[in-house]
Order: structure tokens, then sequence, then C-alpha cells
């Protein structure tokens, strides 16, 4: 289980001289860090017997203008019936959005909970997906993150049962991936997290994760350093307060940030000097976030996991909303015992936070879950969030993917869009009594990307659905955009990534208001067709995605008792 952190004497001279405790929101929430008795992510089955591999169609979930992609198929773009798959983390390529990248949890048969790095990429924007493997055959990983640099390079940070990681490359999209460090040299632990500094500054390259105080060096909340590319990583620093369960981005000026939460409230922590690569990394300021709730673990929606973790990012768009610090999480509120999505931001470098703003727009219901709840910030600013929504379901654990956005830094949301069909969290559990502990979004100019685990294929051997990994587009304008074009990124004055592709020349596109919203239709039920398996030749033009015909994902869901936690 995680511990508890102890700053040391040096640490704490540099912070009590730096910490910022006034917010603009005035008197904190009250907050309760989340239970220390959380399961470590750790080996405790053996991997399930060899088996017959059986396929179905892949699940193409349809829902109104927007389409849902099954991404954890096998190499015929055919489903894996009895596997499992959940805690996905989406990259793209900024200089082509065709080509994406997705790492999960990859559990070959939910008869055991033993879990592999799994991943699958995709060269015409998601409409078809290859899943080659995992990064190694019978070697457990779990809390998978991914992130690409500006050149098109993606990086996959993967914990070990040793409660050390692995960082991977991979040069071709996604395709193949190469460890960088020997096994576990990359540091870190459980529920550990990382960023690029893609900056013009003398960070430029850097890479800089934090985990959650259960690693492979055994003290406490720790972050660390990769000055070159991911290859090696310098000697662990404690995270002040304890602040975990977030994530990590830097500023225009390489200031580095890290959100999360702390012993008695949420965080955005600071260090002006981790882009400097002869200084050993400080932290000059903790400034403490209202959210107006905390971290749930173990709630009845998620019983085995967390109901979302929080998120922290910048806006380096370079316009009046630049270097604004955003931080949203699903807090359960005081007096409640479900949560709703909610956000903060700075507009002053992080010295202090706006009160916490409810994201969801439906009236608080207290059997009401809004959970999983992530978001990013687009190149030219606009903000996107998506979480996991009961708010329909009359049994209120029934979940929808839902979608808002903003365009004015976070001040106004617009009305909150259903993104996908209903599906039971409960099912396909992979002995292992969750869906994950979090899912992922990258934005462009005009949409994001997102990577969610959903149970819409039915197993009949089983007779229940199954937990897998889904691409869905979103938009202000609607689902089913043609992929982007690439954002234009600053010329880097360094890189220690060995070959770089150039970055294509940006197209101006406008963005919608936050005023615009879908209307979101019911699915129709139709037979499933099988799809073209993807190819590895990259689609050399962008066209818009044709609607194909969809699966139904409406089969009865019953609620089966969950199986005992680990």
């Amino acid at each position: 289980m995680r511990s508890s952190t102890v700053l040391t004497t040096g640490l704490l001279t540099c912070l009590i001289s730096a910490v910022a405790l006034a917010t603009a929101a005035g008197q904190l929430a009250p907050t309760h860090k989340v239970p220390r008795n959380e399961p470590l992510e750790k080996y405790d089955n053996p991997p399930a017997p060899p088996r017959k591999m059986e396929t179905s169609p892949r699940m193409i979930s349809q829902f109104g203008v927007f389409t849902s992609y099954q991404a954890n198929v096998d190499q015929n773009g055919q489903n894996i019936v009895g596997d499992a798959a959940n805690e996905c983390a989406i990259s793209v390529d900024p200089t082509d959005g065709n080509k994406m990248t997705i790492a999960w949890r990859q559990f070959n048969n939910v008869t055991s909970n033993f879990r592999q790095g799994g991943w699958g990429y995709t060269t015409d924007g998601g409409m078809n997906w290859t899943f080659p493997g995992v990064l190694e055959n019978n070697v457990f990983r779990s809390d998978p993150v991914t992130n690409s640099d500006e050149t098109g390079t993606f990086f996959y940070l993967s914990l070990l049962q040793t409660f050390c990681d692995d960082m991977w490359r991979s040069t071709n999209g996604g395709q193949s991936w190469t460890r960088l460090p020997p096994e576990g040299g990359a540091g870190g632990g459980d529920k550990e997290w990382f960023t690029i500094d893609k900056t013009n500054g003398p960070g430029h390259g850097f890479q800089y994760q934090s985990d959650d105080g259960a690693n492979c060096s055994g003290g406490g909340v720790q972050f660390q350093r990769s000055t070159d590319g991911g290859v090696t990583w310098q000697a662990p620093v404690i995270v002040p307060d304890g602040t975990d369960l977030g994530t990590l981005d830097v500023d225009t000026n390489g200031n580095l940030f890290i959100g999360g939460e702390g012993s008695s409230n949420f965080n955005c922590v600071r260090s002006s000097n981790a882009q400097f690569g002869g200084q050993t990394p400080t932290f000059d300021r903790v400034t403490p976030v209202d959210l107006g709730g905390s971290l749930v673990f173990g709630g009845a929606i998620n019983p085995g996991g967390l109901a979302g973790q929080a998120f922290l990012a910048i806006d380096r768009s370079g316009g009046p909303t630049n270097n604004y610090i955003y931080m949203l999480a699903s807090v359960e509120p005081p007096g409640r015992s479900t949560t709703d999505v909610m956000f903060a931001r700075s507009t002053d470098g992080g010295q202090t936070f706006s009160a916490p703003h409810k994201i969801n727009d439906d009236p608080v219901n207290p059997s009401k879950w809004h959970w999983f709840g992530t978001f990013s910030v687009a190149p030219n600013g606009r903000l996107d969030a998506v979480w996991y929504d009961t708010r329909n379901a009359s049994n209120n654990t029934d979940s929808e993917l839902f979608y808002s956005w903003s365009t004015d830094g976070g001040v106004t949301w617009a009305p909150n869009v259903q993104v996908s069909d209903p599906f039971n969290p409960f099912e396909g559990y992979p002995n292992q009594s969750k869906i994950g502990d979090y899912i992922t979004i990258v934005s462009d100019n005009t949409g994001g990307n997102v990577a969610y685990a959903a149970t819409f294929n039915f197993n009949p051997n089983r007779n229940q659905h199954e937990e897998d990994v889904y691409y869905v587009r979103v938009s202000p304008s609607g689902g089913g955009t043609p992929t982007p074009t690439p954002t234009a990124t600053p010329t880097a004055t360094s890189t220690s990534t060995p070959t770089s592709t150039p970055t294509a020349t940006a197209t101006a596109t406008a963005t919608a208001t936050a005023t615009a919203t879908a209307t979101a239709t019911s699915t129709a039920t139709a037979t499933a067709t099988t799809t073209p398996t993807a190819t590895l030749t990259p689609t050399p033009t962008l066209t818009p995605r044709p609607t194909p015909t969809p699966r139904s994902s409406s089969t009865p869901r019953g609620r089966p008792t969950p199986p005992p936690r680990p």
C-alpha cells in the first residue's frame, strides 16, 4: 500500500519559505486522503493456462454521431473472446494525427488477474487498430502511461511487479517498441505518471515522472527525472505533502508542475529548476487546490479501484490563456458517497486557484456517479473533458461516456453530450473488481481522441459482457470528424530522441463556441459485420470517416455480484 511521505530537512527548509497557502476560493473544502489499504498493482495470480483462442467480430458501437471502435483486437481485426483489457492511455503523433497508440492492462483470460503490457496502434485515424501482442510475454505489468514528443516518437512507461518501471520507445508509430533502460531501470513505482518537456527551454526533451509512494526505492512519494529521453533516470526526490494520484505538465517557461491529492487536500506542486540538468530538482512552491471533495477508492461504482485520479494540464497556446494551469478530478463532495467532475484553474502560474466548478451539468443527485473524469488542453487552448456518467441509469450504475468542452479557459463549459451507449461496469472483471483506475484523452485543434474501457461485447460462454478498450473521436461539432491536420510546434533546440521527423505546417481551424452542443440519439440495433484488418501503411490523405455498420451493444445487462476484492 502507498506509504506516507517524510520530507527531508533540506526540502522542508526550501518549502517553508516558498509554500503559497492562499487560494482565490478562500477556505479549502475538507478533504480526506485516499485510504492506504488500496490494493497494490502486484502479482497475486499466475498466468492463466493456455486455452483455445476464440474470436468474434470486433465491436463498432454507434451512438448518434459518435463511433467507438474496439482497439484490443487480434491480428485479423477480430475481438478476442474471453480476455479483458482496461486502464487505457492514448497518445497521438503530432506530425500525423492518423497515427495513434493506446496502451492498456491486458488480461489474457478473465480467470486470472495476471496482467501484461498490451497496446494497439492505428494509421487511419482510429477506424482500424492492430494489437501485435504484449510488450513481453508472461511478464507482469500494470499502470500503463504513454506520451509522445513533438517529432512523433511514442513512449510507454510500464510498472513491473518489483514496483520499478520500464520506459519503452517506438519510432514507427507504435508498431513496435524498444526498452530503453534495463528491466526496472526507470525507477518509479505504483500509480506512476510521466510527462515530456516539449518547450524550447533548457529542459527540452527531459522526462519527468512521479509515483504514489509504493516504489522500488521505498522512500515515499517520489519524483524522478531523465535528461536523456528515458534511457537513464536520476535518483528520486521526495514530492512535498505526499502529492500523488495525479499527473505532471510543463509550462512554456520550463517550470514543472505536479497535480494530485496531498495529505489533506489537492495540491499543485512546482519545480522551477527541474529543467536544469546540472541541478538536483527541488520543489519551490506547494499551492493547495480546492476541488470540492476528495478522491474515492473502493466506492460502489468501481469496488477494487479508484473512481478516478487527479489530472493537471497546462495551456501552451501562446494566446490569452497561455500558461493557465488547470486541474480536474472526479471527487466525492462532503456528505456524499458518489462523485462529481470538478475543475479549478490558476491564471497566475499556480500561485492561486479558482473556486471549484462542477462540469457535469445534471442536477445534484446523491445516487448518481460521474467518474473517471479526465481532460486535456488543445494547442489552441480549448479544453476537452470526458467521464463516465450514470445520470440516465435507473440502477445508478450502468454508465455512459459523456463529453463537454470550454473555449474560455474553463470559465464556462458547454452543455454535456452523451458519447456512448450505456454499459455495465461490473461485468467482465478479470478476477479483479474494477475496470481500471483511469481513462485518457489527447486534444488537437478540432477535437479530442479518447481511449476508454467499456463492456459492449457479449461473451456467451460466460453469459456476460467483456471489458475491452475503445477509441472515440469527440469534438464541439460532434463526432466522426476527419482527423485534423498536424499542429505546428516550435523548432527544438535539442532533443534526446535519435531520429526526428519534420513537423508539418499547421492549418488554421475554426473553434466552435462553448454554446454548441450535439444531440445524442439512441443507437439502432444492427447485425455485426466483420471489419477489414488494419494495415501498416499510413493513410496518405486525411478524409472524412465513414460511419460503419454498428454492432448492437444494447443486450440487456444484469448486475452480477462483484467478486471479492484482492
